[in-house]
């Protein structure tokens, strides 16, 4: 009767102790578990601020068509429908080629441009173990203008134009994104009163007030207004508005060109004196090019 005693109380005892054993494992997991590294999603809902790229890019093997458009001046009144009479038009594609490198392609009808991209994700912002505190991609552009040329002795490079920016992105909370876009622009041929290279620096933000409804706003200084009177820093506020597989973006913007080369250095219109043009651009998303055989 003793021996049954004993042997019933050691096996409690190592029961138990497993028991705790097992708990304390557990806690260790979900420990892990909470200090994993997580990458923060949808800092901005498109690939787009508003005319500049947002941090965001296609993921692996889906394709972004967007449709935009740039209305006349609001100030033409009633009899050009405030612009809508008039307007600019531009059909752009984005494939993610991996999770880290998207391309672009764009045809717009603003001096018969095309121009192709390439936008790089460097770093992403993460939580958890390894923090990092924003997200920052690399975009590049060329553009070539098609306009026909009646002099003989223009030089087809003349026609082109690049641009490099950073995008550096955080997302704040749920609701609040900001993003600094420092940028390069040069263009081979220009006025012989232009700079063929402007540098500016831009901002962009996005504050989600509804569930699926976003005020947007973004802002570019360029060194070459401060010295002149002919252009203007882009400035644009708006509205995001999802759509399960769609994105419309509605705003208000001083630039009705879309294309980097044209809207940091080409400005004409001012808030001041009624030169706002309305815009919007839409996007559809569709998986491309099937599945990854695991």
């Amino acid at each position: 009767m003793k021996i049954k005693f004993t042997f019933f109380t050691l096996l409690f005892l190592f029961a138990g102790s497993n028991l705790y054993s097992q708990d304390d494992l557990m806690d260790l997991l979900e420990e892990q578990v909470e200090e994993e590294s997580q990458e923060v999603a949808y800092t901005f809902k498109s690939t787009r601020v508003i005319n500049s790229h947002s941090i965001e890019r296609m993921k692996a093997r889906q394709l972004d068509f967007r449709i935009n458009h740039r209305f006349g001046e609001v100030k033409q009144g009633w009899y050009d429908l405030w612009g809508l009479d008039n307007a600019l038009i531009s059909f752009d594609f984005g494939y993610g080629i991996n999770d880290w490198l998207m391309v672009g392609f764009r045809r717009s009808t603003y001096k018969k441009m095309y121009d192709g991209s390439l936008k790089f994700s460097l770093f992403r912002q993460t939580t958890g173990s390894h923090q990092f505190p924003v997200a920052i991609s690399y975009y590049t552009n060329m553009g070539i203008y098609s306009l026909k040329e009646e002099d003989e002795n223009f030089k087809f490079t003349n026609r082109f134009s690049y641009t490099h920016q950073i995008l550096a992105a955080r997302k704040f909370t749920e609701a609040i994104s900001l993003q600094i876009m420092p940028t390069y622009v040069h263009r081979n041929l220009v006025d012989y009163n232009e700079k063929n290279d402007v540098f500016a620096v831009g901002i962009g933000g996005r504050y989600k007030f509804l569930r699926r409804v976003a005020f947007t706003f973004e802002y570019f200084w360029a060194n070459h207004t401060a010295s002149s009177d002919k252009y203007y820093n882009p400035l644009s506020f708006g509205f995001d508005i999802e759509t399960g597989g769609h994105v419309f973006q509605l705003f208000f913007t001083n630039s009705q060109i879309m294309e980097e080369s044209g809207y940091i250095t080409e400005t004409m219109g001012s808030w001041a004196d009624g030169g706002i043009y309305f815009g919007f651009n839409i996007s559809r998303v569709f998986a491309i090019g099937g599945h990854k055989k695991e």
